[in-house]
C-alpha cells in the first residue's frame, strides 16, 4: 500500500501543518509546536480518543485534520488473458462535509493513469460511515503498461451535486496473479 501523505510536501515545507485536530476531545486545539519544526514540543505521538497511538505521519496537510476513512480494494492481474481485475470492496469510517447533507449518494470513481486514462465508477449508494460496494472491474491492458502507472480512487457524492470528498491511490508496479488486498487512507481531495 502506498502512503502519499508523507511525501505531499517535500523537505522543510512540513512546517505548514495545521494545529487543529478534530478527532480529539475538548483539549483538541491545545497543541504546541516548536518554532522550527512541526513536531509537538512534548512528544512525537499521542493517544487519540480510543487510546491508540497515532504518529505525526497521519496528520494531513489540508488544515482539516479529521479522518476521511479508508478504502479497501483487491487487485489481480491475469497474465494469460492480459487483464487487470479491480474489486472495490468497501469504505470504512467514511466522513464527508456537512454541506453534502446527512445521507448523500456516494460512489467510487477509479482512474488508471495511463497516457489515455481509463475511468470507471461504482454504483451510487446512500452514504453511511461503513459502505459496502463489492464491485469488480476488468480491463484488458498489457502488464508492462500498468507497472508505471497508479490507480487513483476518488470518493464522490452524486447528490445534492457532484463533488469529490476524498481520494487515494495505489501503485501498480507489483501486480501479480495472486490477488492482493489494499487498505488505502482517504485524503482530502487535491486542489
Amino acid at each position: 500500500v502506498s502512503d502519499l501523505r508523507s511525501s505531499a510536501l517535500p523537505g522543510p515545507f512540513d512546517v505548514s501543518r495545521s494545529m487543529f485536530d478534530l478527532r480529539s476531545p475538548p483539549h483538541r486545539f491545545m497543541k504546541r509546536y516548536d518554532s522550527l519544526s512541526s513536531v509537538p514540543s512534548s512528544t512525537s505521538s499521542r493517544k487519540d480518543s480510543q487510546g491508540s497511538n497515532r504518529s505525526l505521519d497521519t496528520i494531513t496537510l489540508s488544515g482539516d485534520e479529521r479522518d476521511f476513512g479508508r478504502l479497501n480494494v483487491k487487485l489481480c492481474y491475469v497474465s494469460s488473458v492480459e487483464q487487470i481485475w479491480i474489486t472495490v470492496l468497501h469504505c470504512k469510517d467514511l466522513s464527508w462535509p456537512s454541506s453534502c447533507g446527512e445521507h448523500p449518494r456516494i460512489y467510487v470513481k477509479g482512474i488508471l493513469t495511463l497516457p489515455k486514462p481509463v475511468h470507471f465508477k461504482s454504483s451510487a449508494k446512500e452514504g453511511c460511515i461503513d459502505m459496502e460496494f463489492m464491485e469488480t472491474f476488468v480491463f484488458a491492458i498489457k502488464l508492462q503498461s500498468l507497472q508505471a502507472v497508479r490507480l487513483v480512487f476518488k470518493i464522490q457524492t452524486q447528490t445534492p451535486r457532484k463533488k469529490t470528498i476524498g481520494e487515494c491511490s495505489v501503485a501498480l508496479r507489483e501486480l501479480s496473479s495472486e490477488e492482493s488486498s489494499h487498505w488505502l487512507d482517504i485524503s482530502p481531495p487535491s486542489k
